[in-house]
């Protein structure tokens, strides 16, 4: 399996977010990475970094407008003033309903509420850095896949699922999983599937993907009626037009068991093999772990090797893109070991 790792990961480092209505310090940050390079380390894997250019994918999956903005953020956050370069933006309005997203406001705040989905995906200086190169590692990870590598798996933050066509949110800004997928299709997949395994239901892949036959969506995650991202993942959403009956999602309640959670994993596995995919694109939150600070599901470290061992009997050529995942002394170990269940499973 190859191993990315960007070291430009470590620039997005915001200090603080919102969280339940309290500024608190950032749970997603560049310790994740960090742990999970040290855990792979440690286990003798060699990690590369990413070798492809995301840049024309990127305008594939994303709306121009959207990318030219996350682009020059920081930059235009300090022309409005440079003692902002100690200060973190965050936005306080966004355009629901009866208001208007089509024209694009001239005050930055007002911008940075267009392109949000929630105040909890704070930018910092090398925001566009760290997202960029998770791109360049997604592409990166197609391609291995594409020139006959069995399978590939992204070690990089911030994470992706949660970033729509032309939205953040979740801290997430370039959707990687999108990239991996799109890669896939331009390099000559005629049907690939994504499978999504964080808590949090990926809305962002759902959105690009909801119109399109060629590429499935499936998602099992916390029920959005209690958990974020509320707005979406609920089971009757099915895709739509062309892509009417391949989407697929599977909501469980919080706090369910390990053994709730295999049970819709197969199910997950199940409607991916009927999808016949040339290639498998995994969202792997590794947040369903009892132990993480922001969800509620209750895997434990074991359940991880489990996870990756069923994945591999799928039988496909697999990308993994690492997403959330806030124990962060763990997330080393847990994505370890669901490299290791696929690879023991071959």
């Amino acid at each position: 399996m190859r191993i990315y790792y960007a070291e430009q990961q470590a620039l997005h480092a915001p200090r603080d977010e919102f969280f339940r209505g309290q500024r608190v310090p950032c749970f997603e940050n560049p310790s994740r990475a960090e742990y999970v390079r040290a855990a792979l380390h440690a286990h003798g894997f060699a990690l590369h970094a990413p070798e492809a250019d995301s840049t024309p994918l990127l305008a594939q999956v994303h709306a121009p407008r959207y990318l030219d903005f996350l682009r020059t953020a920081w930059d235009q956050w300090l022309a409005r003033s440079p003692a902002n370069v100690d200060v973190q933006p965050f936005p306080s309005v966004w355009p629901v309903r009866t208001l208007r997203s089509d024209v694009e406001p001239a005050d930055f705040i007002a911008r940075l509420g267009l392109y949000s989905m929630d105040n909890g995906s704070p930018l910092a200086a090398g925001t566009w850095a760290a997202a960029k190169a998770g791109a360049d590692a997604a592409a990166s990870a197609a391609q291995v896949l594409l020139d006959g590598e069995r399978a590939a798996f992204c070690a990089t933050r911030p994470p992706g699922h949660h970033a729509g066509p032309d939205f953040m949110g979740g801290y997430c800004f370039v959707n990687n999983a999108a990239v991996a997928a799109q890669a896939l299709r331009a390099g000559g997949a005629a049907r690939v599937a994504v499978l999504d395994v964080d808590y949090h239901h990926g809305n962002g892949t759902q959105a690009i993907f909801y119109e399109r036959a060629d590429v499935l969506f499936v998602s099992l995650h916390g029920d959005p009626r209690t958990e974020y991202p509320f707005y979406l993942g609920h089971a009757g959403e099915t895709g739509a037009g062309e892509g009417a009956g391949f989407n697929l999602n599977l909501p469980l309640p919080a706090g369910s068991s390990a053994a709730q959670w295999f049970d819709a994993l197969e199910a997950a596995c199940a409607r991916v093999a009927q999808h016949r995919p040339d290639a498998l694109v995994v969202s792997l939150g590794l947040d369903t772990y009892a132990g993480d600070p922001i969800s509620r599901f209750q895997l434990q470290q074991d359940d991880f090797t489990r996870l990756g061992g069923r994945l591999a009997r799928l039988g496909l050529p697999t990308a993994f893109i690492l997403e959330g995942g806030y124990a962060a002394a763990e997330l080393g170990e847990n994505a370890v070991r669901v490299i290791q269940g696929f690879n023991d499973e071959e």
